[in-house]
C-alpha cells in the first residue's frame, strides 16, 4: 500500500497538470453552453412556493421581496416577529399573491419542524427552501470566557439549515424543488474575531457539497457565498463574546474596513437569478470569486494579509480602520449613518 501511494505521490501532479490542460478549455466551453441554455429556460416562479428563514432582515428580507416580484408564494419565518409581518405587508404590495408568516427560532429542530408544517399547511406544496437564517459573534477567540455560549453561532447558522432542510426534503422531492443555502466568503476567507462565524459558513458549504452528491438531480442545491453585502455587521451590528446584541462602528470598520460594500438588493436578485438557472454557485459581488484562488494558491499572503489589515493591539489602530479614517472613502462606502438599537 505504501509502495501505491509513494507512486501516485511522484505522478499524480503531473497527470493532473497535463490533464487540466486537456480537460479545461472543452469543459469551459460546456459551461459556457450549458449558462446560455439555462438563461433562456429560466425557471417560472409564478405560483411557486418559496420558504425564507431569517426574512426579518438583511438579505433574507430582499429575497422576499425578489421573490415576491416574480410572483412567487412565500412562507416567511423569523425571531422578530413585528419586523416579519412587515416585510410581508410589502412583499404583498410588491407582488407575491399569498403570503403567511411564521414566528420561530430555527435553532429549535420542532420549531423547523412546525415552520414545514405550517408552509405545507397553507400552501399544500413547496418548492424552494431558502435556508437564510444566520447570527454574527465578533470576539477574539481566548475572549471568549465562556465558552460554551458560541453554541447559538452554529445552532442558528449550521444546524438551524439542517434542521429545517430535513423537515422539507420530502416536499421538496414531490416537487423536484431546489435548495438555498446561505453560506458565505467567510468560509475560505477567513478574518480573524469571526472564528465561530467563519467555521459554520465553512460547515454549510462542506454539509451541503455533501448532500447534493447523495440527491443527485431529485432537489437541485445552489450555495451562496456573499462577499461583504449591507447585512448586520456592514451597520456595526453583532453579538459580543458575552451574548450581548451590540452596535459598534469601530469594530464594522475594522472588520469590513474599506472593502467595497455590495447592496443586499443587488445581491438578492442574482441570488434569485442563478437559482432559477439551476447554478450551483452564487457569489456577489462575482469578484469576490478571486479570492478563493488566492486563498488556494497563496494561502500564506492571505494569512499575512489578514493579520496586517485586521490583526493590532487595538481596534483603533487596525489598519483597515486606518484606512477608513485618512482616505476619506468613509462617506462613499458608508453614506448612511450607523442604526442604533
Amino acid at each position: 500500500m505504501e509502495l501505491i501511494n509513494d507512486f501516485l505521490n511522484l505522478t499524480a501532479p503531473f497527470f493532473t497538470f497535463f490533464g487540466l490542460c486537456f480537460f479545461l478549455p472543452p469543459f469551459i466551453f460546456f459551461k459556457f453552453l450549458q449558462s446560455i441554455f439555462s438563461t433562456i429556460f429560466c425557471e417560472n416562479l409564478n405560483g411557486k412556493v418559496v420558504l425564507i428563514t431569517g426574512a426579518s432582515s438583511g438579505i433574507g428580507e430582499r429575497l422576499a421581496y425578489e421573490y415576491a416580484s416574480k410572483g412567487a408564494c412565500l412562507a416567511l419565518t423569523a425571531l422578530r416577529k413585528n419586523r416579519l409581518e412587515e416585510v410581508a405587508e410589502i412583499a404583498r404590495e410588491v407582488g407575491s399573491p399569498n403570503v403567511v408568516t411564521v414566528h420561530a427560532d430555527v435553532s429549535k429542530p420542532d420549531d423547523c419542524r412546525r415552520i414545514v408544517d405550517e408552509t405545507i399547511s397553507h400552501f399544500g406544496r413547496l418548492d424552494h427552501l431558502v435556508n437564510n437564517a444566520g447570527i454574527t459573534k465578533i470576539s477574539m477567540f481566548e475572549n471568549f470566557e465562556e465558552i460554551t455560549r458560541t453554541r447559538s453561532v452554529m445552532d442558528t447558522n449550521f444546524w438551524g439549515s439542517v434542521y429545517t432542510t430535513r423537515a422539507a426534503l420530502p416536499y421538496l422531492r414531490q416537487s423536484n424543488g431546489k435548495i438555498v443555502v446561505m453560506s458565505s466568503s467567510a468560509a475560505w476567507l477567513t478574518a480573524p474575531r469571526m472564528s465561530f462565524y467563519n467555521a459554520s459558513k465553512a460547515a454549510l458549504l462542506n454539509f451541503f457539497e455533501t448532500l447534493r452528491i447523495e440527491l443527485g438531480g431529485d432537489v437541485h442545491i445552489t450555495i451562496v457565498t456573499p462577499g461583504y453585502t449591507q447585512f448586520e455587521l456592514a451597520q456595526g451590528k453583532y453579538f459580543s463574546a458575552e451574548g450581548e446584541l451590540v452596535v459598534d462602528q469601530n469594530v464594522r470598520d475594522v472588520q469590513v474596513g474599506a472593502f467595497p460594500v455590495a447592496s443586499v438588493s443587488a445581491c438578492a436578485k442574482e441570488i434569485v437569478n442563478g437559482v432559477c438557472r439551476k447554478q450551483r454557485y452564487v457569489t456577489e459581488p462575482s469578484w469576490f470569486k478571486v479570492t478563493y484562488l488566492w486563498k488556494v494558491f497563496c494561502p500564506e499572503l492571505i494569512e499575512w494579509g489578514c493579520r496586517l489589515l485586521f490583526m493590532t493591539t487595538s481596534e483603533e489602530n487596525a489598519l483597515n480602520k486606518k484606512i477608513l479614517d485618512n482616505t476619506g472613502v468613509r462617506g462613499v462606502l458608508y453614506p448612511e449613518p450607523i442604526r442604533t438599537l
